[in-house]
């Protein structure tokens, strides 16, 4: 029998990666892991975690305006920036910890260093080769900008988190969630903030009422140029002039490229061996997450399929349990709920409205816009939607949006409902509790015509 140092060598220590090294570990695996940056990878570091947090920060600026309508009174509210980094990168640390912790535990020998991998079962890093019989590749994605004259004097959502100062006038690029949770985000911590984006309606590739919805609310509170694009930026003194195609200028303190993320796969050796890439530079794999090269293998936003941190979480786990437990379940991505955190939230599971009729299925559509019970004495012009799509010959819904305050707490719960084959029958017997924003998702009685 042929010697290997490891069963399984891991590279990257994110979501993916980590839960992998501890299932296999806990099958009885020698493991091994390579994290050159940061343990938790995106999600911990510059993705969903202080990215929660930041919005939970900019969320008091409407609970405080919203609590007036309700009899409260205060003075010399203000926002110390500092003192949210500071605290953000104290838990941050705190994560990083435990994620080690968790390598530690469970007899992961970790490197801390850049791997390359040399061969289908070789690897170097920290100075030496080192075999695996299998090799686990969870590099994750990386920010990508677009090139244009003074590109360079953009950031990035990573950028954003080590910023030690929050600027007075901001312009984000981009329409995707990336860039509608920040936007969100600095206009209500005070920061005057505009947004420019190619298309005519935010978040391409979710539901088009949805889109049509939230582009709305997000121009209350942010300045939008929509099939806008920009053609340089220049430095003006200590500020940035952006000039768009159209001929109109922004000046502005900063410029946040949320422009996408691109697989991080460059310098990973894999010119060496028979994986496969993408044009996105994405790497290739089967329903078994194996690349051309029998024994590598790819997980999470590397192989970009579902660029969510419980998706790469289960891409991970079913790996090292086929591995080295001989299981041969595999992903089932329908039906994943997805939230974008911007003001108000968005939730989402199933089918939008045109994959529905994409998918030859006769749909009934329901539809709900109204304004929640709380906005009544807070004053805020800001209104909920609720979308549920029904499949007619089955009577199961098939997909649920909803923008709405937490529209992420509430969707989880539907999204088990709608993976039992729930039908809106089902819908129908539930009682509601009452009042609240979610009980409409039971009430709704009334069909439109389908697109």
């Amino acid at each position: 029998m042929e010697a290997f140092d490891y069963d399984l060598f891991v590279i990257g220590a994110g979501s993916g990666g980590v839960r992998a090294c501890r299932i296999a570990a806990s099958l009885g695996a020698r493991v091994a892991v390579a994290e050159e940056r940061y343990f938790g990878g995106t999600c911990v570091n510059v993705g969903c975690v202080p990215k929660k947090l930041y919005s939970y920060a900019a969320h008091y600026f409407d609970d405080f305006e919203d609590s007036k309508g309700f009899g409260w009174d205060f003075d010399n509210l203000r926002f110390d920036w500092g003192v949210l980094k500071g605290n953000k990168d104290i838990e941050i640390n705190r994560l990083n910890d435990i994620y080690k912790s968790i390598l530690s535990s469970n007899q992961v020998d970790i490197f801390e260093t850049r791997a390359r991998i040399s061969g289908p079962n070789e690897v170097q890093v920290d100075g030496k080769t080192v075999s695996a019989k299998n090799i686990l590749i969870a590099v994750g994605g990386w920010p990508w900008t677009p090139e244009f004259p003074g590109s360079e004097l953009t950031i990035s959502s990573n950028d954003v988190f080590a910023m030690d100062q929050l600027p007075a006038e901001i312009v984000v690029m981009g329409g995707g969630y990336i860039a509608v949770e920040f936007a969100s985000i600095f206009s209500r911590l005070g920061c005057k903030t505009s947004l420019i984006y190619r298309g005519d309606k935010l978040l391409r590739g979710f539901d088009e009422d949805v889109r049509t919805f939230i582009t709305a609310e997000i121009g209350n509170h942010v300045d939008l140029y929509l099939e806008k694009d920009i053609e340089k930026i220049t430095k003006q003194d200590n500020r940035l002039e952006l000039s768009l195609k159209s001929g109109s200028k922004l000046i502005c303190d900063s410029v946040l490229a949320a422009t996408g993320r691109l697989p991080l796969t460059d310098d990973l050796g894999l010119d060496s061996v028979g994986v496969e890439l993408a044009s996105n530079g994405a790497i290739k794999v089967n329903e078994h997450f194996q690349t051309a090269e029998p024994s590598i293998y790819a997980v999470g936003d590397v192989i970009d399929r579902i660029a969510l941190t419980p998706v790469a979480l289960a891409e991970g786990q079913i790996v090292a349990r086929a591995l080295f437990s001989g299981d041969t379940k595999a992903m089932d991505y329908k039906n994943i709920a997805t939230a974008v955190f911007c003001h108000p939230n968005i939730g989402t599971v199933g089918l939008s409205e045109q994959e529905a009729l994409d998918a030859d299925l006769q749909i009934d559509v329901y539809e709900s816009v109204f304004r929640p019970m709380k906005h009544t004495l807070s004053g805020r012009d800001e209104k909920s939607m609720i979308k549920l799509i029904v499949d007619r010959d089955s009577d199961r819904v098939v997909g649920f949006h909803l923008v709405a305050a937490d529209a992420g707490e509430i969707v989880q719960g539907l999204s088990v409902a709608i993976n039992c084959g729930a039908t809106k029958a089902d819908f129908d017997r539930t009682i509601g509790i009452h009042p609240t924003l979610a009980e409409e998702f039971v009430t709704m009685r009334t069909k439109r015509e389908a697109l």
